[in-house]
């Protein structure tokens, strides 16, 4: 068994919703395993999303809990991935989801750390990395397309160009030395 490494962090949202987001990240020779909590206010509505997410070695998501508290209830949904592109949703084969090799919630900035650790982009290059994307409030999930192109550093941190085509969506991610967004515009500023 390899050795263990912890890493924490937390976000202030802001722009679309204002709250906050916990992570914390434990790797091992095994994989991987963050462990996070998002509460926040939107459109005059509390929700909570707690979420624990297993990748493999290679930064590919093998399975994904999330629940979910909001004036609707509770609410859970479990996404598990076989490694190769086949996903289920709550024990459901989730065809549309195939080629997908990240989780991404919406309510959170740390999963975009995953497709940046697993793609390892040099600068000037670009990579694809749909996503298995669950939305809250209400936990549905759906594929998100989406791009990351690595431009220069600056600042000492590592910037990319994501996008979200379906969404209409464009921003430069920064990132830090560990691989987790510092700035998400329009969603999220790392505090700690």
């Amino acid at each position: 068994m390899g050795a263990r490494r912890r890493l924490s962090a937390a976000w202030r949202h802001e722009g679309l919703r204002a709250g906050s987001e916990v992570a914390f990240l434990e790797q091992s020779g095994e994989g991987h395993r963050v462990e996070g909590r998002c509460t926040a206010v939107e459109a005059g509505r509390p929700w909570s999303v707690g979420y624990a997410i297993v990748t493999d070695t290679e930064w590919i998501t093998r399975r994904a809990e999330i629940t979910e508290l909001s004036g609707r209830g509770e609410a859970r949904t479990v996404l598990e991935h076989d490694g190769g592109g086949r996903w289920l949703v709550n024990g459901a084969e989730a065809p549309e989801l195939d080629a997908c090799l990240d989780a991404d919630l919406e309510a959170s900035a740390f999963t975009n750390a995953l497709p940046v650790r697993r793609l390892g982009l040099a600068v000037g290059e670009a990579g694809r990395s749909p996503a298995a994307w669950v939305r809250s409030p209400g936990l549905g999930v759906e594929r998100l397309e989406q791009t990351y192109l690595r431009l220069p550093d600056g600042d000492g941190l590592r910037r990319y160009r994501y996008e979200a085509p379906q969404l209409g969506f464009t921003a430069e991610l920064r990132y830090d030395a560990a691989g987790l967004v510092t700035d998400y515009p329009g969603l999220a500023v790392r505090v700690v």
